[in-house]
């Protein structure tokens, strides 16, 4: 300290501190060999407390006013320091300003990700993060419990203290509660409550006080969210055959737009129907809602020359196959049937091939 700031301390007789940071949660204010004049104006500020520390002991406490340092207003220190008929000259005194105010927005989270037993999923494993705000509610036992002879004391100093509370007892209430991780973000405030009640007796140890704490995200592995979203996507979709059949009337707008393509595309469209209808079959969707079968025998679809015809009656029938348009291998189809078959192979039309000798094998 030089000779002018020797002599400016000596005539300062107002013990106060104005913070500029916004972190600042302790600030020791600085006096030549700590000596303060006795009658020296001591001026706490709103949303901060004064402590006075003698060797090494928590002395008097202020809080937000103007006081006139004396023997009347400093019982404590006047009793460790034996005044018994008060003071004239400068005393010796640490005077630590501590700021009460709530600091807002310090961040926490899981540096590792949580370990659970999900009900639908099974073992899974979570990362959450969010936000705290924290006081100091009690000066003196923080001064005494964490800030030390520390001149200067931030947020940074405590909050990784504060974080691993957080986090430990954060898992444990996620782990007790047993919620499906699809059910998560509806109990964000009740989690949040949950671990700012455990966690108050443990800062409230070190004179802290934590007065919100926010659950923003809980989040699963980037895999299994896009195995959601696969899911998802699937339950958007919803009817498999109406889906297909939405997709084969946009092919057949495709088409009618584009009226050069010629029979190629006309073979590939039909190539599509094909499969839409073999879909939906095998999805128990009934595409073929043909009409009722006339009385007398029934009614069968034929597959001749690459498409639908019919239906027709048993005499029909037997006419195409004494033409050789009816084969053992032609596809025939009559409702209640589950797919097209060959005709060889229905029970029904079997007598119409009697006469005629199976195909020869292939070589």
């Amino acid at each position: 300290m030089g000779l002018w700031d020797f002599i400016k301390t000596e005539l300062i007789d107002i013990v106060e501190w104005l913070d500029a940071t916004g972190d600042t949660m302790v600030h020791r204010f600085q006096r030549h060999d700590n000596e303060i004049k006795n009658g020296a104006q001591l001026i706490v500020r709103p949303g901060q407390a004064a402590v006075f520390v003698d060797q090494g002991q928590i002395a008097d406490v202020f809080g937000p006013g103007r006081y006139e340092l004396k023997t009347d207003n400093l019982p404590l220190l006047s009793t460790l320091r034996g005044w018994k008929y008060g003071f004239d000259s400068p005393f010796k005194a640490e005077v630590y300003f501590v700021s009460t105010k709530v600091f807002t927005d310090l961040k926490w989270g899981t540096k590792n990700p949580i370990m659970l037993r999900d009900p639908e999923f099974g073992p899974v494993r979570l990362r959450a993060f969010g936000t705290y705000a924290v006081r100091v509610a009690e000066p003196g036992k923080f001064i005494a419990q964490i800030v030390g002879t520390n001149g200067v004391f931030t947020t940074d100093g405590i909050s990784d203290q504060i974080r691993n509370f957080i986090v430990s007892r954060f898992t444990e209430a996620l782990g007790e509660g047993r919620i499906p991780a699809l059910d998560l973000a509806a109990n964000y405030s009740e989690l949040g409550t949950a671990v700012r009640t455990v966690i108050g007796p443990e800062v409230g140890e070190y004179g802290l006080a934590i007065t919100t704490f926010l659950v923003e995200n809980i989040s699963l592995p980037e895999e299994v969210e896009k195995a959601l979203d696969k899911r998802t996507s699937m339950g958007v979709i919803g009817n498999l055959g109406a889906y297909t059949q939405f997709q084969a009337a946009n092919a057949m707008e495709a088409a009618a737009d584009n009226p050069g393509g010629g029979a190629a595309d006309g073979m590939g469209l039909g190539m599509g129907f094909a499969m839409a209808q073999q879909m939906a079959n095998a999805l128990g969707q009934n595409a073929h809602a043909g009409p009722p079968p006339l009385p007398g025998g029934a009614q069968f679809y034929v597959a001749l020359n690459g498409a639908q015809a019919g239906p027709f009656g048993m005499d029909a029938l037997r006419g195409h196959a004494s033409g050789g348009q009816l084969t053992r291998d032609t596809l025939v189809w009559k409702q209640g049937m589950a797919g097209w078959s060959p005709a060889g192979e229905v029970s029904e039309l079997q007598p119409l091939f009697a006469a005629a000798p199976p195909p020869l094998p292939r070589s």
